[in-house]
């Protein structure tokens, strides 16, 4: 008997101007192939899980595509964006998981935009350093539509992993 779990993340992003929310984005994303690995070494082979996860977001600027091949030092298609207030990449503090899933729903990732940019989508990784290029990418995702931002708004991401 063989059988096949295939795990994706559901993004659910809001963004708010003036304590209101002017738009809302829900998307899967593309796990990448160190991202699944992680997850299985972790899992079945040495154990050892990430200490923790962050949420990125994508810049709209030089866009050509995300691949399974991407990682935090190699991937050409696509930019972090960084015009937020954060030190760092927000952690992605997930509650317990039930029923096959669990989410950062109670603690969403928040980034204060610090000037005017068009985001894309969002990103998991096991590193903080905002812009920073090492860490295990375990996935990225894309808005049906990019989004403009502006100076003041307030970006909330909630990140339900499933299968």
């Amino acid at each position: 008997m063989n059988f096949q779990v295939t795990l994706k993340t559901l993004y659910d992003i809001e963004c708010l101007r003036d304590g209101r929310i002017i738009w809302t984005e829900q998307f899967y994303n593309l796990v990448t192939v160190v991202g699944q690995n992680k997850l299985l070494d972790a899992c079945f082979r040495t154990g050892e899980a990430a200490n923790a996860w962050f949420v990125g977001i994508v810049n709209n600027a030089s866009f050509t595509a995300y691949s399974a091949a991407n990682t935090m030092a190699s991937h050409a298609g696509w930019l972090e964006a960084t015009n937020y207030s954060q030190g760092t990449r927000p952690a992605y503090v997930a509650s317990a998981a039930s029923a096959g899933s669990l989410d950062n729903g109670a603690s969403r990732a928040v980034f204060s935009i610090t000037s005017a940019l068009t985001i894309r989508g969002a990103f998991l990784v096991d590193v903080s350093t905002k812009g920073g290029t090492t860490g295990v990418l375990y996935g990225v995702g894309d808005f049906v539509s990019p989004r403009l931002v502006l100076l003041g708004d307030t970006v909330n991401v909630k990140a339900t992993l499933t299968d």
